[in-house]
């Protein structure tokens, strides 16, 4: 039969305990947007945005409509960006595959854009 050893917990063994489990489910739920500010954003595969943020905040600033941009909009930017290139490039891909080439080519965006209907808006913008 096993024994049963009875440990006492004293306050403070208790309350660090309790603090770091606070502390742990701070960094869970806090923003992503707020994590990826620190030291950890710099390095290549600990980034949330693929694109450089700073910049993208610069060229919404360009529109004059805009005077304010938060760092939750600009992340948002970023990863529609991030997405939407990803889509087309694989779209365009398919197009590169037919061709029989593993390079994207600008004839391959063309094709992308005018048989897809999500890129109709696209036509005639990479002349």
């Amino acid at each position: 039969m096993a024994a049963t050893v009875a440990v006492p917990v004293t306050h403070a063994d208790h309350e660090a305990d309790h603090c770091a489990s606070d502390e742990e489910s701070r960094a869970a739920e806090a923003p992503e947007e707020q994590q990826a500010t620190g030291p950890a954003a710099t390095v290549g595969h600990n980034r949330l945005s693929k694109l450089p943020l700073t910049r993208i905040k610069a060229l919404m600033k360009t529109d004059p409509d805009v005077s304010l941009a938060s760092q939750e909009s600009v992340f948002i930017i970023a990863k529609a960006t991030e997405l939407f290139v990803e889509m087309i490039a694989k779209d365009a891909m398919v197009y590169a595959q037919q061709g029989k080439r593993k390079t994207l080519q600008r004839k391959d965006l063309d094709n992308a854009i005018e048989a897809i209907d999500e890129f109709a808006f696209l036509e005639g913008a990479l002349d």
